[in-house]
């Protein structure tokens, strides 16, 4: 039969619906994160692209399912990138999304076909091992770090907060996988629900232990703290002028520490000795110390530094941070000599910035110790973590998301830092230049309100300080190593299997008739 040339076969189409599927199926998790923030969605998001891969035909099928999601899943959840990456952001979904193609073999061999119960009992440890491990390898920095895992979308849930502080961001996202590829059993295999309903049931016993087990942190007095937001004004005369009227506005309210956003200073404070003048006369008005974010060209040093810089009454202190882990394209360009063409076609950094070398716990004049981090870096639960080890009592997030002012962006970075303080049992401030702008306690509930991205004000917290130390902060990433057992022990079992697999017997030689001989086959 002669197939016309443009037209489909039904298999070539089922091919396009099913590829369609996984795009779309990847892309659902995203509506758990902020701005939906729907935390509970997360719980059952995965089921679909689960149940597609489960029955794909081949394991080249099912890898290329587990691309698919992923694609869909980088794209959904960066979808803000759009304006600044232009058509590059597909690119850079496509090469990340291969890292769940892996995955999608995973899910297929311990998911696909008829497992029995104790399979599938460790598919409900296998496969979100397999998940954490696609989340760590995407949180290199230089593939844009750890934004969007999976775990982050709990943010605003007091017993997964709680998780965190044992295990991290990662303990979360193993929990949250685990019952979504629970409930897939339980809704594709009747024989084995009685077996995935238990497992959702030590789950939820589990969560609630370490909620009611996990040590809380001694609360050690307070610091009160104000932000200031100048808003969206795009020249930097004017938005310095800005945050300097609304920290003057500060007066009398006894504050022990103002927060500038991120870039909120343009020029080097020790080429320019006014600008540093007119923070430090702010300071001694207020009595309090003056966090501000320098980003410009450094005159004892070559290049463009992103800089935390502590100024007092008597101007800069000497306490100064520089930003360690750049956003790719933004701040900088992995391999610009092969990716350089970036900057014609989005907003990608026409100069890199240049990195600091180390992390620094800055040191207020009432002795509280302050951990700065600046604008994504507060997505990398090591850095706040190796404050809190080094001693820091507050951690400082300095940020602008300027550029997505009016996308998911603001929300999923300022949820962040919810995050990082749940981990530490340290408070943590998120202060941007536009919005949104937020404070979380010891334990990471929110304190007081958000400043929206529509505002251009200033905002006063009091904020408790704690002292004791999380199991996350003394243990660090055991749940990633736990992965990395589960999966070596699997496929372990698997290589041991294949083994004791007796192997085929060889095809009994075809039978002569009377016709035929060893000289002169039959025909």
């Amino acid at each position: 039969m002669r197939i016309p040339v443009g037209r489909h076969t039904p298999r070539q189409s089922d091919a396009w619906w099913r590829g369609a599927a996984a795009l779309l199926a990847g892309a659902l998790p995203s509506l758990a994160f902020p701005a939906p923030s729907l935390w509970w969605f997360a719980y059952v998001a995965l089921v679909p692209w689960l149940l597609l891969i489960r029955s794909a035909g081949s394991v080249r099928r099912a890898a290329l399912d587990g691309w698919l999601g992923g694609i869909g899943f980088m794209l959904a959840v960066h979808h803000w990138l759009l304006p600044s990456l232009n058509v590059f952001i597909v690119v850079l979904a496509a090469l990340l999304g291969l890292l769940w193609a892996p995955w999608g073999v995973l899910v297929r061999s311990t998911l696909g076909g008829r497992p029995c119960v104790p399979r599938a009992l460790a598919a409900v440890a296998v496969v979100p091992s397999g998940w954490l491990m696609v989340e760590l390898v995407r949180s290199w920095q230089g593939l844009g770090g750890p934004w969007g895992l999976l775990g982050a979308s709990q943010w605003e849930v007091a017993p997964a907060l709680r998780l965190m502080s044992v295990g991290g961001v990662w303990l979360v996202s193993l929990l949250v996988v685990a019952v979504n590829t629970a409930v897939t059993l339980c809704v594709a295999l009747p024989h084995v629900r009685t077996a995935m309903v238990s497992a959702l049931v030590v789950c939820a016993l589990t969560t609630g232990a370490v909620w009611m087990w996990a040590p809380h942190m001694q609360r050690d007095g307070q610091i009160r703290v104000a932000v200031v937001q100048p808003g969206v004004i795009e020249n930097g005369d004017a938005r310095f002028a800005r945050s300097e009227a609304l920290t003057r506005a500060l007066a009398g309210q006894h504050v022990d520490l103002v927060v500038w956003g991120e870039s909120s200073v343009g020029q080097d404070l020790a080429a320019r000795p006014d600008l540093a003048a007119r923070i430090a006369a702010l300071s001694k008005d207020l009595h309090a110390d003056i966090l501000v974010n320098v980003d410009a060209r450094r005159s004892d040093k070559p290049g463009i530094f992103k800089s935390s810089v502590l100024v007092g009454p008597q101007g800069p202190t000497g306490q100064r941070y520089d930003k360690m882990r750049l956003v790719p394209f933004g701040e900088y360009i992995p391999a610009r000599s092969l990716l350089g063409w970036a900057t014609s076609v989005g907003k990608a950094a026409g100069e890199d910035r240049q990195r600091g070398t180390r992390p620094v716990v800055m040191t207020l004049p009432d002795a509280v110790r302050v951990g700065p981090l600046v604008c994504f870096e507060s997505a990398f639960p090591d850095m706040s973590r190796h404050l809190v080890r080094r001693g820091a009592q507050l951690i400082v997030a300095q940020s602008s998301t300027s550029t997505f002012q009016d996308t998911w962006a603001p929300a999923q970075h300022a949820s962040l830092a919810a995050l990082r303080a749940a981990e530490t049992g340290r408070p943590t401030v998120h202060a941007t230049l536009t919005g949104i702008s937020a404070v979380y306690g010891p334990d990471g509930g929110r304190i007081g309100r958000w400043i929206g991205t529509s505002a251009s004000t200033s905002a006063v917290y009091d904020v408790p300080l704690a002292t004791g130390t999380t199991p996350y902060v003394r243990l660090g990433d055991w749940a990633v190593y736990g992965a990395l057992a589960v999966l070596a022990a699997f496929c372990a079992a698997e290589g041991t299997r294949a083994l004791r697999r007796p192997a085929p017997e060889p095809p009994a030689p075809p039978s002569r008739t009377a016709h035929e001989s060893p000289a002169r086959p039959a025909r």
